[in-house]
């Protein structure tokens, strides 16, 4: 069951979900809540030297992602009010401005998606991983994608995502861990 805007706004009030700094009345829909996006951007290094390529395997017994992400990420240049250039067929990864908690007590899960607007510009906003699970505390990482044929360009502070909330039937088990628990960065930690 999916929450409308009063049951997030009790949710919130009632400290079974925070969300820091906490929306403003204009980042309401009736189903969802806007995030905006943060001032960090990351991407990948392109491999470096003639005839260059880097492959990563995923199913590596020693495979980390932050150590990865340590290897062959870099900031992306960002111009002087701290916006990012996302060419087309560009690949970044963004953070939410926002501080999302959903406590597994509190039965709750999330789903970020894009919103539409940037969506019909051609920005995607996760590859295939909207699910904020029950138990998840930290800023939200983004993929985003630039499937249009224009540069866009995205300044920290934009409405860039959504955050639709779901119930969750029944209580977790196990409380959320994880690399990207309590992140405040895209790398996650070791």
């Amino acid at each position: 069951m999916v929450l409308c805007d009063s049951e997030i706004r009790a949710a919130l009030r009632a400290g079974h979900l925070v969300i820091r700094p906490e929306p403003t009345a204009n980042q309401y829909t009736t189903t969802a809540v806007d995030l905006t996006l943060g001032g960090t951007f990351s991407r990948w290094k392109a491999p470096s030297g003639h005839g260059a390529t880097t492959a990563i395997d995923p199913a590596a017994a020693d495979f980390s992602f932050p150590r990865i992400a340590r290897d062959h990420l870099q900031e992306a240049p960002t111009d002087e009010e701290g916006a990012v250039t996302l060419e087309p067929g560009g690949f970044l990864l963004g953070i939410t401005a926002e501080w999302v908690e959903l406590p597994v007590s509190s039965h709750l899960a999330a789903r970020v998606e894009g919103r539409s607007t940037l969506a019909r510009l051609g920005i995607g906003i996760h590859v295939t991983a909207p699910t904020v699970h029950s138990g998840f505390r930290g800023r939200i990482t983004l993929e985003i994608t630039n499937h249009s044929t224009l540069n866009i360009r995205l300044c920290p502070g934009l409405p860039i995502c959504q955050l639709i909330f779901e119930t969750v039937f029944g209580t977790p088990t196990e409380e959320m861990t994880g690399i990207f628990q309590n992140q405040n960065d895209v790398t996650g930690r070791e």
